[in-house]
């Protein structure tokens, strides 16, 4: 009887990578294992599954069979794969990329540490050099990182000789699991650095320079590859992250790459106009304000703001005036704001005071409106 393309058994394209080959032989061998599936011709399907993974995921053996075809395998000709495969073999590659299996667990890369850094609207927006001090752990400069007492090595573990994990089987089941004497290293150390005392590091505290870039708002964060805390046996170290947080400023609000503050001005220069000095953050510029100006008017100046640290423009800064009623008169000035008081009464007000008139109006017509 023919046998089937091995491309057709394993449902995958001639062009399939290594990944798709090996992702579609998992999930037909779990599906027609014999332990899983009972039925009549699960076995045969099993076997030949089998088969045709062990050829495509050879590089030298696809060539040949994508060449030749079958007949590359007659007769031994490339010792593939045939129908006394070992079931328990086949499930330990099924289950080995979930369970570990035969693979010795790698040592873990140290942890990733986080330092949290206030810094000044202007240290934020024009950027700054900061030197921190942390505390970490580093490598063990007496065995480097080895866990071993110095002139001692470790030696390999006799449980799993190596692998870092245990086999368990039953039957056809097999299931890896990690070595409970060794953790998964593949090594035991049997004479533990005095220093470390075995892990391979130890705590210190370390003085870093940082630079902040310009433009960082709240929640930005500056990466330091490698200077988080130390591997484990000569693992690589984490990384540091350090977070930002910008300190509340005295005159400006920071919104995106804008910038806000309040300008109060007198009640002369709201009615007349006029021309004051507002801060920024390249210094003092001048604001020129219109007669009649209402509290609440926003001014923009252009590309007063700050520059965002993903780039793009600059943003504005955006003044809002804020008219501020005068207190600790002397009796002139408060014979002079009769006087006013009196001239404005004796007006129409429809001129001098528009919106006081729309308000009473809109009451009245409210409280008429009730009593109909």
């Amino acid at each position: 009887m023919a046998k089937k393309d091995y491309y057709e058994v394993l449902g995958v394209a001639k062009t399939a990578d290594e990944r798709e080959i090996k992702k579609a032989y998992k999930r037909l061998a779990m599906k027609y294992h014999p332990d899983r599936n009972q039925e009549q011709d699960a076995e045969s399907k099993f076997k030949e599954i089998k088969e045709a993974y062990e050829i495509l995921s050879d590089d030298q053996k696809r060539a040949a069979y994508d060449q030749y075809g079958h007949a590359a395998f007659e007769q031994g000709g490339m010792g593939g794969g045939g129908a006394g495969a070992d079931f328990s073999d086949i499930f330990g590659d099924v289950f080995g990329d979930i369970f570990g299996g035969g693979r010795r667990q790698r040592a873990s890369r140290g942890a990733d540490l986080r330092y949290n850094m206030e810094l000044t609207l202007e240290e934020a927006v024009r950027g700054v050099t900061k030197e921190i001090r942390i505390p970490t752990q580093e490598e063990c400069d007496s065995c480097h990182g080895s866990g071993a007492k110095p002139g001692t090595s470790a030696t390999t573990c006799p449980t799993c000789n190596g692998h870092g994990q245990v086999q368990m089987r039953q039957g056809f089941f097999a299931v890896q699991q990690t070595c409970p004497h060794c953790h998964g290293r593949g090594q035991i150390i049997k004479d533990p650095c005095n220093k470390c005392h075995g892990s391979g590091r130890v705590e210190k505290s370390k003085t870093l320079s940082v630079k902040i870039p310009a433009g960082v708002d709240t929640g930005d964060r500056v990466r330091l590859a490698g200077e988080g805390e130390a591997g484990e046996r000569g693992a690589p170290a984490g990384d540091l992250y350090v977070q930002v947080q910008v300190k509340a400023h005295p005159i400006f609000e920071r919104e995106g790459n804008n910038l806000y503050c309040e300008v109060p001005i007198n009640f002369a220069m709201a009615a007349l106009g006029g021309e004051i000095e507002v801060p920024t953050l390249d210094g003092r510029v001048k604001l020129k304000i219109p007669t009649e100006t209402q509290t609440g008017k926003l001014f923009r100046m252009r590309s007063k703001g700050v520059k965002s640290v993903r780039g793009g423009s600059v943003g504005d800064l955006l003044c809002r005036v804020v008219v501020e009623t005068p207190v600790n008169l002397n009796d002139k000035q408060k014979q002079l704001l009769k006087e006013l008081e009196e001239s404005l009464n004796g007006s129409s007000g429809d001129e001098n005071s528009p919106r006081s008139k729309s308000f009473f109006d809109g009451v009245k017509k409210f409280f008429d409106d009730l009593t109909r």
